[in-house]
């Protein structure tokens, strides 16, 4: 029986970047549907549960996609909404990229870090792709600063970690303080900012005495942490490994592929932030 997968988008034009990651993870079919949202989702839902029998549902997955993370989240709850019983399929939910991205960014910082006995530091932290970094990273045990321009938003963010991550040890932070007080004993440094916002010069970051790793998730000029090469992948910086966001895509991109491929060895898989992290020690 041939592997469909279906492409939730709430984009206008399904995305050709995860059309191309599917095909190239071995999906036999791929529907793909733009403009997506939980108004007319639950007719595709059912088109995809009620066409094969239940031991044959593991053969049909969704996945759910687009730029913007906060329709992607109400897509998928409209999508679970439209499960019963044994009528459902498995989903990835990676809007933006935002949880594979996120999941090879702290996997990466495992190489050389442990988390659990680490302070990091996650600049754009109210933005998709920090909020699931400083996410995964309070669920390995590690102490997380989330910056933000406006304090009050990290605080949200913070407090929706703590929702998910029982015992996190978040903080929200200020990301107009100067650079030597939020790097403070810190090992780990991740800038997630939007592209065109640089963070820190080279000499901010790389004189942090305490720092051990810095991440750089900006593909576009200028870098988020200016001197760290977009292709840089563990490369040393005086003390400080570094790595940019292709060093990362590469990680990111097998992530992805595993988690299409998850999708398939059963009917109920739900690929979340904490799923996807999961899947990233096995890729």
């Amino acid at each position: 029986m041939k592997r469909i997968l279906i492409q939730l988008d709430t984009d206008a034009l399904p995305s050709v970047f995860d059309r191309v990651v599917a095909i190239d993870a071995g999906v036999d079919e791929l529907f793909s549907y733009g403009g997506v949202t939980p108004e007319n989702v639950t007719g595709l839902v059912h088109g995809a549960i009620f066409t094969r029998g239940p031991a044959d549902l593991k053969n049909t997955a969704l996945f759910i996609g687009g730029s913007n993370v906060a329709a992607g989240e109400a897509l998928l709850k409209a999508v679970k909404k439209a499960f019963f019983g044994p009528m459902r399929v498995s989903v990835l939910m990676d809007s933006n990229g935002s949880n594979t991205t996120a999941a090879a960014a702290v996997f990466a910082a495992t190489k050389h870090i442990k988390l659990a006995e680490s302070t990091a530091l996650v600049l754009g932290g109210t933005g998709p792709v920090g909020h699931r970094a400083a996410q995964i990273l309070a669920s390995q045990g590690t102490q997380v600063r989330v910056a933000s321009r406006e304090k009050s938003k990290a605080e949200t963010v913070c407090q929706k970690i703590r929702d998910v991550v029982k015992d996190a040890r978040v903080t929200p932070v200020s990301s107009s303080d100067t650079p030597a007080k939020l790097l403070e004993g810190c090992d780990l440094l991740i800038a997630a900012g939007a592209a065109g916002v640089q963070f820190f010069k080279a000499e901010e970051w790389q004189q942090a005495s305490s720092l051990k790793v810095a991440i750089d998730l900006n593909a576009v000029p200028p870098e988020g942490l200016a001197g760290i090469g977009v292709t840089d992948k563990a490369v040393a910086k005086g003390p400080i490994t570094t790595y940019g966001a292709i060093g990362v895509g590469g990680l990111k991109m097998k992530i992805h592929r595993a988690a299409i491929q998850n999708l398939f060895e059963a009917n109920d898989r739900l690929l979340d932030t904490a799923a996807v992290y999961d899947l990233a020690a096995k890729v």
